[in-house]
């Protein structure tokens, strides 16, 4: 994938932080020029030995009003992409797109009172830059931030999400969030165990959220692995709760850039 020079801006990786033991989050400038509104993806660039540029598309953990972009990804066991990038350390220079893309955004939606953000693994990083602006707050009475991963120890941002309301700016929201952990493969205290789709056909879902999932009032959006975004939009369908298009309004908006 190549993009001209006059597409891109190159920017300064300021570090590379473990989250987990196949995960990381890492830390870039930001141009005075780049625009995004939260749940937007942008794609970066790193240029590899023999000249070539590899792109990725990854979703800001930041806030739109960050002066730094976060971004979060897994180890690729030879991977391209992250092959290139644990090459990489404080200083080196990332390649990033001069315009966000994505439509993982709360302008999909009209009305709602219940906001439901559903990620499974990477797919949490749009959501955390949701829930650092402040138009999810504003707009919707709860927030229920469902996180699914495999293993307890993928949980990424655990600390970050339970500060949320700590913050100075979203302290007259608090008690608007919600966060219900979902770990598939393995029993943990304080998480559900199944998977998501699994887990809103049998209730489950609904019944540690303490809210109904329906057309009128949930507004969802799904993040993560391109089966689970499948799957998860026929079980919602099966309900009445349609894709959001920009003709048709429905409830439920998706991202996946596998």
């Amino acid at each position: 994938m190549t993009a001209s020079a006059d597409k891109f801006t190159r920017q300064t990786l300021l570090g590379v932080q473990p989250l987990t033991p196949n995960l990381f989050s890492l830390r870039v400038t930001r141009d005075a020029g780049f625009r995004f509104r939260a749940g937007q993806f942008a794609r970066l660039g790193v240029n590899k030995a023999d000249g070539s540029v590899v792109w990725r598309a990854y979703s800001m953990v930041s806030a739109p009003h960050d002066e730094f972009l976060d971004f979060f990804s897994i180890v690729v066991p030879g991977g391209e992409f992250t092959s290139e990038l644990s090459r990489l350390g404080e200083g080196d220079t990332l390649l990033i797109d001069r315009q966000a893309f994505g439509y993982l955004t709360l302008d999909r939606f009209v009305g709602g009172r219940d906001l439901w953000l559903l990620a499974t693994g990477t797919g949490i990083a749009p959501f955390m830059s949701i829930l650092q602006d402040f138009e999810a707050w504003e707009r919707f009475d709860n927030i229920k931030l469902v996180y699914s991963v495999r293993e307890a120890k993928e949980l990424a941002y655990v600390d970050d999400i339970a500060a949320l309301e700590q913050r100075d700016y979203l302290a007259e929201y608090a008690g608007k969030l919600q966060f219900i952990p979902v770990v598939t493969r393995e029993q943990h205290p304080g998480a559900l165990n199944a998977r998501i789709t699994t887990l809103i056909e049998n209730g489950e879902l609904e019944k540690a959220a303490g809210l109904a999932l329906s057309p009128e009032h949930s507004r969802i959006m799904l993040c993560g692995n391109p089966e689970m975004i499948d799957e998860t939009r026929k079980v919602l369908k099966a309900r009445d709760l349609q894709l959001s298009l920009s003709k048709r309004p429905g409830q439920v908006a998706v991202e996946n850039y596998w």
